[in-house]
């Protein structure tokens, strides 16, 4: 259904963390606060910033930072307001924005050089925004299940200033529902977030300790910011990770077509898509999109150009 593939793809649920990290014999993280975002700070190598999206926690890239943290320093964003962080009101009612200008800034204060950064679901539409507005500062950009313009999934002919009632409306409903009905539409919503279902209470638990006023706020953001005039300005190898189940409804063709129009004033852009998975690819296919990942750290990485 395509009520479903749009869930799964703007995170409208309350979505959050996954499981426990790994056991690993390197030292004791360090963690870096600022007042939009928590980093934590681990492994040696290339620089390699991952940002988690909706009401998500770090914890969302436990499994792949236990594979990747030998070989490369992982910079582990969370953002404040979700799942557990204290919130930070923003007087324009910004979540997405202000996180991308206090990574920018992250990245300057550490001396990072041309860092890849990974985001997924709204930390995808963050790494758009740090391509586009600070394209000095960063290298590679992996998008995961992220769209430039959330409301396309709605209606391919939306515009920003169409679609504003609408996210109004769901703005307004979210911040007057009782906490019982918000917490029943979290779960039910997990459940077409992520595929697997041990990883749900997790992801139900942590969505509930995010702040609920930030997470609206985020999704009439995602659901109103139009990036795809600013793609033309970024200058790194972009690649769009993107998940597929046939439960969606709609043929796995027009999921391409989706995305590949989205992003088509991309300079340097290519795709993967990952099949048997929902929103949450990095747990419903933790193999295949590490795979997917390590290739596009290596050295043989390489992008098509859209024309």
């Amino acid at each position: 259904m395509r009520a479903r593939t749009m869930l799964a793809a703007i995170g409208i649920a309350l979505s959050s963390a996954s499981m426990a990290s790994a056991q690993s014999a390197s030292p004791p993280p360090a963690t870096v606060e600022s007042d939009r975002i928590s980093v934590t700070v681990e492994g040696t190598g290339p620089d390699v910033i991952l940002i988690p999206g909706l009401a998500s926690s770090r914890e969302v890239w436990a499994g792949l930072a236990a594979r990747l943290r030998q070989g490369h320093r992982l910079h582990l964003v969370q953002v404040a307001g979700f799942a557990g962080l204290p919130a930070v009101p923003d007087p324009d009612g910004r979540v997405a924005a202000p996180t991308t200008e206090a990574i920018a800034n992250y990245i300057r204060r550490e001396r990072l050089t041309a860092p890849t950064i990974i985001g997924h679901s709204l930390g995808g539409e963050v790494a758009l925004m740090l391509g586009a507005r600070y394209p000095d500062r960063v290298g590679r950009l992996l998008i995961v299940d992220a769209l430039p313009f959330y409301s396309l999934l709605i209606d391919p002919a939306a515009t920003s200033d169409s679609v504003k009632p609408q996210a109004a409306v769901f703005r307004n409903a979210m911040l007057a529902a009782p906490a019982t009905q918000a917490e029943a539409m979290q779960s039910a919503s997990i459940a077409r977030l992520a595929k697997t279902e041990a990883v749900r209470p997790a992801l139900i638990a942590a969505g509930i300790r995010s702040d609920r006023k930030t997470v609206i706020d985020a999704t009439y953001e995602l659901m109103t910011t139009d990036l795809r005039p600013e793609l033309g300005r970024i200058t790194a190898p972009v690649e769009v990770v993107y998940a597929y189940d046939p439960i969606y409804g709609v043929p796995a063709s027009n999921i391409d077509a989706t995305f590949r129009n989205a992003y088509a004033s991309t300079p340097h852009v290519s795709f993967k898509r990952i099949d048997g998975s929902f929103h949450f690819v990095m747990l419903d296919q933790p193999e295949a999109f590490a795979r997917v990942v390590i290739d596009f750290l290596g050295d043989g990485v390489t992008a098509t150009t859209n024309r």
